[in-house]
């Protein structure tokens, strides 16, 4: 594992156990899938508690969190599931990312991906504790994630002037095609690769795999990788979603 990521899981998990009742610590996504890039990949993790989190638990979660001083920690997010709610995909469960505690749920394709190869960091396996997800509680998600979340997004301009949004929704609609027409999930690297199969402008393509693989990036101006990218992942829901 890359030194300062390991240093901060280290450090994260020691700073933990006493802070909460833990059962288990795992991480999903780019670290457990392989395609991990220091600086750029959020570190998603889950936490397995074995109650619910009290207020002076919330407190103590902030705390350990905002102090948390080591490379890298602005990307490590972590959502707190209680043993007991762990069947249940609509409890919305304490969440620290971006900089805040808040509350959200743990997504069935975040529990598909923790079945399929969580990197355990403490306790138990994913395997022994987590229901599984059907293929088809997985696809309704997607679905729904298209049609109601990302379909809406396309309406506006001004948001796939970033590059966030531009990589986020690029990368969300290739992995989502490919979950809808085969059910399985893939890694980021391999949903670049899934674009250009798509029809999706390569040049958008080519700008997003040279800023997160730090390769050299074609010009586009970002009006134009904007316009080609929203117009491309709104095509492309409709046809995931027929």
């Amino acid at each position: 594992m890359h030194g300062p990521t390991d240093l901060l899981l280290t450090r994260f998990l020691d700073d933990l156990r006493p802070a909460v009742p833990l059962v288990a610590l795992w991480a999903h996504g780019s670290l457990a899938a392989g395609d991990y890039q220091p600086g750029k990949s959020d570190l998603d993790l889950i936490a397995v508690v074995e109650t619910d989190v009290t207020e002076e638990q919330r407190r103590r979660l902030a705390k350990l969190h905002e102090k948390l001083d080591l490379p890298l920690v602005e990307h490590l997010h972590c959502s707190y599931m209680p043993r007991h709610r762990l069947s249940d995909f609509a409890t919305e469960h304490v969440t620290w990312a971006h900089q805040e505690l808040y509350e959200r749920p743990v997504t069935p394709v975040t529990r598909r991906e923790l079945h399929a190869g969580a990197l355990e960091l403490y306790g138990e396996p994913p395997a022994g504790l987590l229901p599984p997800v059907s293929d088809q509680e997985l696809s309704e998600f997607v679905r729904t994630d298209l049609r109601d979340f990302w379909l809406d997004k396309t309406r506006g301009r001004k948001r796939w002037l970033q590059d966030v949004w531009v990589d986020l929704g690029m990368i969300t609609v290739a992995r989502a095609t490919v979950t809808l027409r085969d059910g399985r999930l893939i890694t980021k690297r391999e949903a670049l690769d899934v674009l250009a199969e798509l029809g999706a402008p390569m040049n958008v393509v080519a700008d997003i795999r040279a800023r997160r693989y730090d390769m050299p990036r074609p010009f586009l101006s970002r009006f134009r990788r904007g316009t080609l990218a929203r117009v491309f992942i709104r095509a492309a829901i409709k046809r995931a979603l027929d």
